[in-house]
């Protein structure tokens, strides 16, 4: 049961978790007996309220229809179509390509690229200013007892305030531009990584630190020579991880201050029920957040070829 798969296995069911959802979806998009719970006018008939392009319940359809038919009146016409909120791939992909090749509707919009570039650039920083505090920090809780005793308990407790309650102090103190985002996402992953990062400090084989004890290191030579060195892999996936969490705080970080980012071209979409485009920017942010987390696993498998988790992947 717990066997280990080929590459060839891996790579193949690999494929199939992205290839699954996206058959279903097109079922549920293309197949009217699948779920197509609207009907989509194309001729009104003579119903008053029906316009072409306007979404109807089947009930409500098939009423006004067997009204008109009866009275002897043009009867309404249309096609079986799901909810406006869930579009099919096809327009899904073609929001994609078209938000990187068109200009947007409104004048002065920026584009979807350029959202999301606004996006990461408030994410590394966040997430920078985070790990330069968090993991010194973590290292010196993890290996140092009077540090642990004096810190994580304060840690503890402030992890568990949640970091939108700080929007509107963040806003009074940095002003409304990308200042409270940055510190919304330091805020939500700073006292989190200090925990994990001392969690796995103390994990380190205590055989390598009394073994350089024995060779009479001591203090900062042993912080910096064993124990470091020893939690590097580790380290680096925790800093995966934590990388992960930043992106789910920038939605929330995106909603303080002034209307910028990723998040606010998804509200702006939404509220012209632009949902293709909507779709389209969220994908965008799971393919950046993929493709980043794979570039650092290949990194460190080379940084770490040593490690045999790291090497799995």
């Amino acid at each position: 049961m717990l066997k280990q798969l080929s590459s060839r296995e891996k790579r193949v069911l690999g494929i199939f978790s992205f290839v699954l959802p996206l058959l279903i979806w097109c079922a549920v998009s293309y197949l009217p007996f699948v779920w197509h719970p609207q009907m989509l006018i194309t001729e009104a008939g003579d119903v008053d309220y029906f316009q072409p392009g306007m979404r109807v319940g089947r009930d409500v359809f098939e009423s006004e229809y067997e009204a008109a038919k009866s009275a002897g009146k043009a009867v309404p016409a249309g096609v079986p179509a799901n909810p406006i909120y869930l579009p099919a791939p096809d327009q899904v992909f073609t929001a994609f390509y078209t938000a990187f090749t068109m200009p947007p509707e409104a004048r002065d919009a920026p584009r979807l690229h350029q959202s999301l570039w606004h996006s990461v650039q408030v994410i590394f920083c966040g997430f920078a200013i985070s790990s330069a505090i968090g993991v010194p920090l973590g290292i010196l809780c993890g290996a140092v007892a009077r540090v642990s005793r004096l810190s994580e308990p304060f840690i503890e407790f402030f992890r568990y305030l949640p970091a939108p309650a700080f929007g509107a102090l963040a806003v009074a103190i940095l002003g409304i531009y990308d200042g409270p985002k940055v510190a919304i996402i330091v805020i939500g992953t700073l006292f989190q990584q200090v925990l994990i990062v001392a969690n796995t400090t103390r994990k380190l084989d205590f055989a390598l630190i009394e073994a350089a004890l024995t060779l009479g290191t001591r203090n900062a030579k042993l912080l910096s020579r064993v124990v470091i060195p020893g939690i590097l892999p580790d380290l680096y996936r925790d800093q995966r991880i934590l990388l992960g969490w930043a992106w789910t705080y920038l939605i929330v970080a995106e909603l303080i201050g002034t209307t910028s980012g990723i998040t606010w071209f998804i509200t702006q979409q939404a509220r012209y029920q632009h949902f293709p485009n909507v779709y389209a920017a969220i994908f965008l942010i799971g393919i950046i957040g993929l493709g980043t987390d794979m570039v650092l696993a290949a990194l460190g498998r080379r940084l770490f070829p040593w490690d045999r988790p790291t090497a799995k992947g």
